[in-house]
């Protein structure tokens, strides 16, 4: 029925379908994905569409037979894991080397639950209970269960009535939900902290889902939690109203939901809001449907390829094949981001929470969300949270991830960025590498445009944020083509990829604690990179096409990051290197390792490296000399200082807080003014490979002959601050006014 009304593509040409009266723009793009037995109903639908003709062939719905077999793959649980190791590593477990106990719901038969129930060896499973049965373990054995459970699991069609009895702990058992009652023994009444002799299954079950264990995995199909404020009626779900439970009464630590819809939006935070870890269904389980993506994007470029005669059909499916290690790779890593980038959204939840507010109006304004449909907390919630210092809680960070993605891609893909040369890098770096010889049909690839903006928008808003797009836009007074282009480069100009995977690789080895302070601080650096390269991406505006805005920012600022690498600290002032050394001491005393926490605390420095480029290129000296003064400059004239001071306030409206940003802004431009002015005033160095040593001190010189010139206006200035310092009182935002006006009037 669908196809009867999808235009489709006819020899590169977009048909319209007959006797259809069309009210849209051409639109050729239709996949379906079937619910259950996916395998048998992808081929039915794959089938149809072959008999129509439409373009995409098996590609119109992903899983069957010459598809990717995600139970095979246990992608879907795969994913769902990801989640529940980084809830349990961020509080100081690491399980797959640990003992945890857990209940499921769902049977070994099952794709989620039985694939999830297999990803680690040390899973406890004290009970567990599907449409069928319930199946009670209260002391269970880890290697012989799980031993136990992949014998099931490798059976076909397998119940919990099907579990070896003999392997089951003092006093559990399968008992088949059709029974009135449920005896109790006194191990599973201690598991359950009960008191009676008996209940009936669905007041066992709900004793279940409130056990007092380490994890709750969901792989089998219903609404099990809701709110307290909610009434059954409107979970919807009227099979499971006898055994649901509210968000509040659930005891364990972490929960996965490695299927869908078993918690309703408001009963996950009022989960979370009493202190439980849990995302969201969506980013739980989504890495099924991202496997899918990829295979209809591949098999788009395979059919290019085919029609083109560089690929045969009947190889096809073998190449497919030889691809899902890759794929499976790629998509584990996005599951891994994702949980990843609400661990940094939580750990500034309340820092950020009237950026989120504002942006959640906006989006609103723009008719692009329903903050009442999504369970979003209103102005007045907002207010109580602001009161308590409370933000978001994941569950919702996870809705504000998801539409700060769609509003940027929405953006992204109507504007000329996706076209930038240098993206292709990131359009092929999407495909696996076995696919490396169809480049031509890459750079054709009907979607290509979308998967590009696909994936550097998942990167921009997993590492800053769902507001930075809209805030750096206004900030900085780019649009969202600089936007896409400035947070590439800057990713390169920092080396960032390489020095993210080194703090990524301290998963298990380091502390939670410390390893998610080294990637806060590399967020907080990339954003500053971005911004400022923000402000140079638009500059003489050359046309798109051929040439590339990325690689020409990176062509400028990259060779001049590298070398400022290795002339950090020495360069900096005294404030600035002391900065650093408390940052990596904080970091360090959470269990950071020493040389990485050293080396990214001299990461903040490098966001200005645009800036200490164009001084050296315009002024045609060393970059060495030129950093050397700058930083210089800063310290001599409280630059630094004052910067850090405005940095460090919390207090005031939304309107103080962008004014105490501009004001930072102000002082970073009024320094690299001053500079310039030194500079011009003292010529270019003589040497030009100078020392360290001969650097500081031509420095210190070049300021000191400068200063003797405007006298006055250096004393006023240093006056002014030491008389405001004097006060002992903090910096208020009228003292940091007045100090910025007082070193403004050196320049």
């Amino acid at each position: 029925g669908l196809l009867d009304v999808t235009d489709n593509i006819v020899d590169g040409q977009v048909i319209h379908p007959p006797e259809v009266i069309r009210h849209d723009d051409d639109d050729p793009y239709l996949v379906v994905a079937a619910d259950k037995g996916t395998a048998s109903f992808s081929d039915i639908a794959n089938g149809i569409a072959e008999s129509y003709g439409f373009w995409l062939g098996d590609a119109f719905a992903s899983g069957g037979s010459a598809g990717y077999d995600h139970k095979a793959m246990g992608i879907t649980a795969r994913g769902a894991w990801e989640g529940v190791k980084r809830h349990f590593r961020e509080l100081g477990k690491d399980i797959q080397r640990e003992a945890f106990t857990c209940v499921g719901i769902g049977d070994m038969s099952g794709d989620v639950f039985g694939n999830g129930m297999l990803l680690s060896k040390q899973t406890r499973l004290v009970a567990a209970f599907d449409h069928r049965h319930i199946f009670l373990d209260p002391d269970p054995d880890p290697a012989r269960s799980w031993a136990e459970r992949k014998r099931m699991f490798d059976l076909p069609t397998s119940s919990w009535a099907d579990y070896d009895r003999t392997l089951i702990s003092e006093g559990g058992g399968v008992f088949p939900r059709t029974l009135k009652s449920v005896p109790l023994s006194a191990e599973v009444k201690a598991l359950l902290d009960l008191k009676v002799d008996a209940l009936t299954p669905a007041e066992l079950i709900s004793a279940i889902l409130r056990a007092r264990v380490e994890l709750l995995y969901l792989g089998g199909i219903g609404t099990y939690v809701k709110a307290q404020g909610e009434t059954n009626l409107q979970v919807g779900d009227k099979a499971n109203d006898l055994v649901r439970i509210n968000g509040r009464d659930l005891r364990c630590r972490v929960v996965g939901e490695g299927a869908n819809l078993g918690f309703t939006q408001a009963g996950r935070i009022e989960f979370a809001l009493a202190g439980g870890r849990i995302d969201t269904d969506a980013i739980d389980n989504s890495a099924g449907v991202d496997t899918s993506d990829h295979e209809v994007n591949i098999k788009i470029l395979t059919g290019m390829a085919e029609r083109s005669g560089k690929l045969k059909h009947k190889n096809r499916d073998a190449l497919l094949a030889s691809m899902t290690g890759e794929i499976a790779t790629h998509v584990l890593a996005h599951n891994y981001d994702q949980t990843l980038a609400l661990s940094l959204l939580e750990a500034e939840a309340a820092a950020d929470l009237e950026a989120q507010a504002a942006f959640m109006d906006d989006l609103e304004a723009r008719g692009r969300l329903d903050r009442a449909l999504e369970g979003l907390p209103g102005a007045p919630e907002i207010g109580e949270r602001a009161k308590a210092g409370r933000g978001l809680t994941r569950p919702e960070l996870a809705v504000l991830l998801a539409y700060g993605k769609l509003d940027l891609c929405e953006d992204v893909v109507a504007s000329a960025a996706p076209d930038d040369p240098h993206f292709f890098k990131t359009l092929k770096a999407y495909f696996p590498k076995e696919l490396a010889p169809y480049e031509d049909a890459m750079r054709r690839h009907r979607l290509r445009r979308e998967i590009i903006t696909t994936v550097i928008a998942n990167d921009m808003v997993n590492l800053c944020g769902p507001t930075f797009p809209t805030r750096l836009k206004a900030a900085a007074g780019c649009g969202v083509a600089e936007l896409m282009v400035s947070f590439e480069a800057a990713r390169e100009v920092l080396g960032f990829d390489e020095i993210w995977s080194r703090v990524a690789a301290l998963d298990g080895k380091a502390p939670a604690t410390g390893q998610l302070g080294l990637f806060r601080e590399l967020a907080y650096v990339l954003r500053g990179q971005t911004f400022w390269l923000a402000r140079r991406a638009g500059r003489g505006d050359p046309a798109w096409g051929e040439s590339s805005r990325v690689d020409a920012l990176i062509e400028a600022y990259r060779p001049a990051a590298n070398e400022l690498k290795g002339l950090f600290p020495q360069v900096l002032s005294p404030f600035e290197q002391k900065a650093a050394v408390r940052r990596a001491a904080g970091w360090i005393k959470a269990g950071a390792p020493k040389d990485i926490a050293h080396q990214i605390a001299l990461y903040r420095p490098l966001s200005t490296a645009s800036v200490m480029a164009d001084l050296a290129r315009e002024q045609n000296w060393p970059l060495r000399p030129a950093a050397t003064l700058y930083h210089h400059i800063g310290g001599a004239f409280s630059f630094d200082r004052l910067r850090a001071a405005a940095g460090s306030r919390n207090t005031g409206d939304a309107y103080e807080r962008l004014a105490v940003r501009r004001l930072i802004e102000d002082m970073l431009e009024e320094q690299a003014a001053l500079t310039q002015a030194v500079m011009r005033h003292a010529g270019k160095p003589q040497d030009n490979e100078p020392r360290a040593g001969d650097t500081a001190t031509a420095a210190k010189a070049a300021v000191t002959s400068w200063s003797a010139l405007k006298a006055d206006q250096v004393r006023a200035a240093r006056s002014t601050i030491a008389a405001i310092e004097k006060d002992g009182a903090d910096w208020s935002f009228a003292k940091l006014t007045i100090a910025n006006a007082a070193l403004r009037a050196l320049t």
